[in-house]
């Protein structure tokens, strides 16, 4: 399994796919990568020499933002949008759905896991 800045990518994929298991790094930007570097897109990962990985190493590092860089500054323009007290960063403190979806169905996956609402109790019968 070659390691590319810290992610063990998987050794038995084309070049092409095992790059974009990267973060911040999908098809378009892997082509990108393998263009740049003159490598083979079709060629196993696994076969990548060591001079291969540090190139690619060196071109991520030196021109693109990922992984925990990319992350970082994800979480920061988030909390930049809270301390400015914006709706899109009042969204984002409740944890509701931050680009106009609906809410009054189908926002599950945003406010959290399915609670059944508590029905009003039955008399008991006598």
């Amino acid at each position: 399994m070659p390691r590319i800045i810290g992610i063990d990518i998987p050794a038995n994929k084309r070049l092409l796919i095992s790059l974009t298991y990267i973060y911040g790094i999908g098809r378009v930007l892997s082509e990108e990568i393998i263009s740049k570097l003159k490598l083979d897109p079709n060629m196993k990962a696994g076969k990548l020499t060591e001079a291969d990985i540090g190139k690619i190493n060196s071109i991520l590092q030196a021109d693109y933002a990922v992984e925990g860089d990319l992350r970082r500054q994800i979480q920061n323009n988030i909390k930049r949008l809270i301390s400015i007290h914006s709706y899109r960063g009042q969204r984002h403190r409740v944890g509701l759905p931050v680009r106009g979806q609906r809410t009054r169905t189908n926002a599950r996956t945003r406010k959290g896991k399915k609670r059944t609402v508590a029905g009003k109790k039955r008399a008991p019968k006598q």
